[in-house]
């Protein structure tokens, strides 16, 4: 699994999920339940973690729309 997205917009990771699911990318959000550690102020970011072999696609589905992605 490789990183391609960290941010701390649920609505970006929401997004990028819709995205990626509609290309049948199966992606894997990470630290989505570590604002229990937090407090729900969001200063940790959340990544999307997607196979190695569809990491490239997932990136440039990314940067079509205009998404941050991690390299």
């Amino acid at each position: 699994m490789l990183e391609v997205l960290r941010s701390n917009d649920p609505t970006i990771i929401a997004f990028a999920s819709a995205l990626l699911s509609g290309e049948d990318i199966e992606v894997f959000v990470m630290d989505v339940h570590m604002s229990a550690l937090e407090g729900s102020i969001g200063i940790l970011p959340r990544r999307m973690l997607v196979h190695r072999d569809v990491a490239d696609d997932a990136r440039a589905v990314l940067r079509d729309n205009d998404l941050p992605v991690s390299e």
